[in-house]
């Protein structure tokens, strides 16, 4: 078997000091491990052992608790579902220090991204004033498109010895916006989108 090539971008870094400290040894040899996941490491020339040692490195001085630093780095190079990860701090894409440095939703897998990116839009969205099955009214005129085809919903949004908030919605445009009463008076008229 021809040997590979070494990768030029990782021999940019500097090496890694070496250690006795056995915790700090067992932790390389399991994020070295990690980055043995699959064969892309062969195909691609890359030191595992010295990548191991330079991400603990960064660890150890960046992070304390640093156990759950090393899991964590440890899982997600190992994560199948996340190739991209491990090919990336392989190839040279993700230094040792930004992998250190990663947030668990920075080293996510794109699948994995796309799946939080939707439950935060639909958790937004169940949040925000309902669009549709208000009351149908025509006593609003819209701001934006002057029309009067409205649907409007009423909260209670202070205290309750206080009126009720109304949220009206244009159905022509989208416009959104909130009135508030104080003793059968409109008093305010604010805009909820621009």
């Amino acid at each position: 078997m021809p040997s590979a090539t070494p990768n030029t971008l990782i021999a940019t870094f500097p090496r890694a000091p070496g250690t006795s400290d056995s915790v700090r040894i067992k932790c390389r040899e399991m994020l070295s491990s990690a980055l043995q996941t699959g064969d892309d490491y062969i195909a691609i020339g890359a030191d595992c052992d010295e990548l191991g040692a330079q991400i603990e490195e960064y660890i150890l001085f960046i992070f304390i608790p640093k156990k759950n630093r090393v899991r964590s780095r440890i899982s997600n190079l190992k994560d199948a579902k996340n190739p991209n990860l491990r090919r990336n701090v392989l190839c040279g894409n993700v230094s040792p220090d930004r992998i250190a440095k990663m947030t668990a939703e920075e080293m996510a897998s794109d699948e994995l991204k796309e799946m939080r990116k939707n439950l935060t839009k639909e958790a937004i969205r169940d949040h925000q004033v309902a669009t549709s099955g208000g009351t149908q009214t025509d006593l609003f005129t819209c701001g934006k498109c002057k029309k009067k085809k409205c649907t409007y919903t009423q909260v209670q949004t202070r205290s309750a010895d206080e009126p009720m908030t109304t949220f009206v919605f244009c159905t022509e445009c989208g416009n959104r916006w909130k009135v508030c009463f104080f003793f059968c008076y409109f008093i305010l008229l604010y805009p909820l989108v621009n």
